[in-house]
């Protein structure tokens, strides 16, 4: 019996040794990795960009008398220009608010000596975007300003003033990071008439506008 007792004791003691030197050998599993999540890409926030284009259209002249409009000529040339806006995004929704200046131009004239050009406009617009992850096309509208001058040779009448009117659009957008975004925009652009009353004849300036902009995303 006391030999039995010895050999059993004996025997626990080498299972315990065998169990104390498999819990020090190394573990077989992997380091155990946190799960790494990318950020969800958003809209929101204020933003700074640049942008440059064309503009293109055509000014008529119109008179009180006769009821009827003449083309001065087709009004084109270069634009370009920087803007300033904030987006929120609601769910898919992206809704936003833009203020805009640009360097134009923007130049038409006749056979008969009548001459507008227009150096620079701007427009305060809203936007509403649908927001496909980082693709977004918009819509947009406001109102927009410029300066004109219009000289009218046949009656001898010159004027250089600020206009306003409105104007209206559509873009496409994309972010190519996390900050930065780029875009193509199509606006019209109506800076109202200017009148003569003391001839009789009244200007209207619009033209289109097709640029492309970058901007930078806070």
């Amino acid at each position: 019996m006391k030999k039995f007792l010895l050999s059993s004791v004996a025997a626990i003691g080498l299972v315990a040794a065998g169990a104390a030197s498999a819990a020090d050998l190394p573990s077989r599993k992997g380091p155990v990795v946190a799960p790494v999540y990318a950020p969800v890409f958003t809209w929101t926030g204020f933003y700074v960009g640049a942008n440059a284009g064309y503009g293109f259209g055509n000014v008529n002249a119109g008179t009180f008398a006769l009821a009827r409009t003449v083309s001065i000529g087709d009004i084109d040339g270069f634009v370009g220009g920087g803007q300033v806006g904030y987006n929120y995004q609601i769910g898919q929704i992206v809704l936003g608010v833009e203020a805009d200046i640009q360097g134009a131009d923007l130049k038409a004239s006749n056979g008969f000596g009548d001459r507008i050009k227009t150096e620079y406009f701007g427009t305060v617009r809203g936007r509403v975007g649908f927001a496909f992850d980082r693709f977004m096309p918009y819509i947009t509208g406001g109102w927009a300003y410029g300066n004109v001058k219009t000289t009218i040779a046949g009656i001898g009448s010159s004027d250089t003033s600020h206009t306003g009117g409105y104007a209206v659009g559509a873009g496409l957008e994309y972010a190519f990071t996390n900050n930065w975004t780029a875009k193509v925009e199509y606006l019209y652009v109506d800076l109202g008439e200017k009148s003569f009353r003391a001839t009789g004849v009244k200007v209207g300036t619009d033209f289109s506008v097709v640029r492309a902009g970058l901007n930078y995303k806070f």
